[in-house]
């Protein structure tokens, strides 16, 4: 394996690339290479393996691409933090671990669209159920989960009190129930689903690629960043690469796969003459192929955390004070028990903030702790939260290069808060938030709301507190959406790039239109179905019935 010809090279060893990294390698005869620009997810670092300790890697340049929007014109021209992975694993080694499929009607839409119509729910439901094995889960759940794939799921425990408040508040606020947020019915709230086993984060790279990476015809390189696809005419024949001390070498393969996510796949189809012929010439890009949607159609989820003082010392407080973090990390150590072996989002749901929507337009995260993703506590004390953002705004944005140097960072600008709808569901979403943390279950517990605070009143208030407050959620994607639209970049029948051979994208960036859910669950499964239509295997489907709202009713 040390020479530098592959059938399959697949670019960026994240979530949808160790998918693709198993799936693709099982076949003895095609060889394998994968490349990822960050360093080695080791099983002794404790930063990705320890769940709680999600708050260090993000914004850290060892785990992190750290990138920075452009000034948002919307939210007070804040320049907004957008991590992800750099790492083996990709952003499923900094995330935190919550499981989230989305909606069933999420991907009724992708199937409406013209071309999609093998991305309805009932031809992604099957690669859901394939790649995971939901311990919560028996027999009588088999119609919509899986329990035989690598990807092991816990379900949060949800006890500590705080929770039990939550979901009776829910109830009386006039929201129901699930009894699995991925199952029949998404809409009402419950605990759940997670991506941490016997204590520990289980990753991408831990579920798929590390139990493989003893196969002959695979193999794995990190710290080395991709920089350019080599083209011969219009067929993708290999990559060029920049290694640890500044070497460079070209690498050959009968096919490549980009799987850098949302903004590495769009960056470095761009830097490789694909992409708006007329912006590429500007910046002296040789063109390959004119393919204007290359970048466009950025979408993320933005959210902010409503937080109340808690006036019991029943919160994980405690856990975040510096003379009881040695306990912790020893109890996480010994025994992978106690607060360091949660990621603490225990539960949640989603629902419709109005009666416009046919599905839930909101996600609620609950944690029993007051704090930023920062690991600041505003409150300086117990206190309790509420991550909430509307699901799927309409406010799109963009992914440019600005250089032809692959080390300078794209340009990226989401225009968050840009819309009216985006507008109007912000401040329906705090007012939900609002009236499910001031109801009666609550009472021995609510100290008064931190923030926004009890200043933040009418909808100016609100929106302006948003502009100053909102943080992505970490979930950008579609800048190379699946069509065969004019702003199309990938054939949703082969996952290629339209307009040129040899070159596929499979990641985040391919989704049409982002999902109401954390968007590593949604990315896994569009990877498993991938690695199928790669192989050329027949399209699995299952028609089952799902829950749809009656708005009649």
């Amino acid at each position: 394996m040390d020479v530098k010809q592959f059938d399959t090279i697949i670019v960026g060893g994240g979530s949808a690339g160790c998918v693709l990294a198993n799936r693709l390698s099982a076949d003895e005869k095609c060889s394998v290479l994968v490349l990822e620009a960050g360093r080695p997810d080791h099983w002794w670092d404790l930063f990705i393996q320890m769940p709680a300790a999600l708050t260090y890697p993000i914004g850290s340049k060892y785990y992190d691409w750290c990138y920075e929007s452009e000034p948002e014109p919307f939210m007070h021209n804040r320049r907004i933090y957008q991590g992800r992975g750099k790492i083996l694993g990709g952003s499923s080694s900094i995330n935190g671990m919550i499981f989230q499929r989305a909606n069933p009607l999420d991907y009724e839409r992708w199937g409406n669209d013209p071309g999609m119509e093998n991305w309805d729910y009932a031809h992604c439901l099957p690669y859901f159920k394939r790649m995971e094995n939901c311990l919560a889960c028996d027999k009588d759940d088999e119609k919509f989960r899986g329990r035989k794939g690598p990807l092991l799921l816990e379900r949060g425990p949800a006890t500590n009190p705080l929770f039990s408040a939550f979901f009776k508040a829910v109830q009386q606020a006039g929201y129901s129930l699930t009894d699995d947020v991925n199952g029949y019915k998404q809409e009402g709230f419950a605990p759940f689903d997670r991506n941490i086993r016997n204590g520990r984060r289980l990753s991408a790279s831990r579920a798929y690629l590390h139990p493989v990476m003893d196969r002959p015809n695979l193999k794995v390189e990190t710290k080395v960043l991709v920089t350019k696809i080599i083209f011969e005419g219009k067929r993708a024949i290999g990559v060029e690469v920049s290694k640890r001390g500044g070497a460079t070498e070209k690498i050959f393969a009968k096919e490549v796969i980009l799987s850098g996510g949302s903004i590495n796949s769009p960056q470095l189809l761009q830097l490789s003459g694909v992409g708006n012929a007329k912006e590429l010439e500007a910046l002296g890009v040789p063109v390959v192929h004119d393919l204007p949607g290359v970048g466009e159609n950025l979408q993320d989820h933005l959210e902010v955390y409503v937080q109340y003082s808690c006036k019991q010392p029943v919160s994980v407080y405690p856990s975040l004070k510096w003379y009881n973090k040695p306990f912790v990390g020893l109890q996480w150590l010994l025994f992978k028990k106690g607060p360091a072996a949660t990621n603490h989002f225990e539960g949640g749901g989603f629902a419709r903030s109005n009666e416009d929507v046919d599905y839930p337009n909101l996600m609620f995260h609950f944690l029993p702790v007051a704090i930023r993703y920062d690991g600041t506590s505003p409150s300086g004390g117990h206190g309790y939260q509420v991550h909430i953002g509307p699901m799927y705004s309409d406010a799109r944005g963009s992914i440019k290069i600005k250089s032809t140097d692959p080390t300078v960072y794209p340009e990226l600008r989401f225009n968050y808060l840009s819309t009216a709808q985006d507008r109007r569901e912000w401040v329906e979403a705090i007012r939900c938030a609002r009236d499910i943390l001031n109801q009666s279950a609550f009472d021995p517990y609510n100290g008064g709301e931190i923030s926004p605070g009890p200043s933040v009143e009418t909808d100016a208030e609100i929106l302006d507190w948003v502009g100053k407050e909102g943080e992505t959620a970490y979930h950008p994607s579609c800048t190379c959406k699946m069509g065969t639209d004019d702003m199309a970049v990938v054939d949703p029948k082969t996952m290629r790039v339209h307009g040129v051979e040899g070159l596929r994208v499979v990641d985040s960036s391919v989704m049409p239109y982002v999902p109401n859910a954390n968007n590593y669950a949604p990315t896994m499964m569009l990877a498993e179905k991938a690695a199928d239509i790669i192989l050329g295997n027949t399209p699995l489907i299952e028609n089952v019935e799902f829950y749809r709202h009656n708005k009649n009713s």
